[in-house]
């Protein structure tokens, strides 16, 4: 369970804000279709975070423990900082010559290729041994925020300045870096 809890909050404060996170709003705008969209975001998150967790299990079992625990804090530390540094809506594209769905799975698997997301899925797997659950908490936490997004995004947004959702993102990122650091 605690695999399963780290793994969709991380992720879930680490999208918001994210480019992803804007390109399913884009998505919204332009296509209405909100069920389609997330649906598109499950598809292109399970294989883009399948992925991940595979290469950070890999990882972890190539290095040793304590260069894993110092790697893997000072990623967490990174992403801390990282997080604050907002996305540019300008970045983000969506063609729609295939259709919603395979528009959304093609733009959010390219779009999370070397994301922040992807990659603390990468640090996730080599934390914890179960790429499985590492995918699914990871996943969840993805389409969880992206619903947000989808259903609520422009209302959501108007209420909570995005400069404190990064803020507090931020925190729980370097307090998992901590987290490795005193307990690994």
């Amino acid at each position: 369970m605690e695999i399963l809890t780290h793994s969709f909050l991380l992720v879930f404060a680490g999208e918001m804000g994210d480019k992803t996170q804007l390109l399913s709003l884009l998505l919204i705008a332009r296509y209405k279709k909100p069920w389609v969209i997330l649906a598109g975001v499950t598809v292109a998150t399970l294989l883009n975070h399948a992925l991940a967790s595979g290469v950070g299990g890999f990882v972890a079992a190539q290095v040793g423990p304590d260069a894993l625990r110092w790697s893997l804090a000072v990623i967490f530390f990174a992403f801390a900082g990282w997080i604050l540094i907002p996305d540019k809506e300008g970045e983000l594209t969506a063609g729609g010559r295939y259709g919603v769905f395979l528009t959304t799975v093609i733009a959010f698997f390219l779009a999370e290729m070397g994301d922040k997301t992807q990659l603390a899925t990468v640090a996730l797997g080599a934390r914890y041994a179960d790429a499985v659950i590492v995918t699914v908490g990871t996943t969840a936490g993805m389409i969880a925020s992206n619903a947000l997004a989808v259903f609520f995004g422009e209302r959501f947004l108007a209420k909570v300045p995005m400069k404190w959702v990064r803020v507090c993102a931020s925190l729980l990122f370097a307090a998992f870096g901590v987290a490795i650091l005193l307990r690994f």
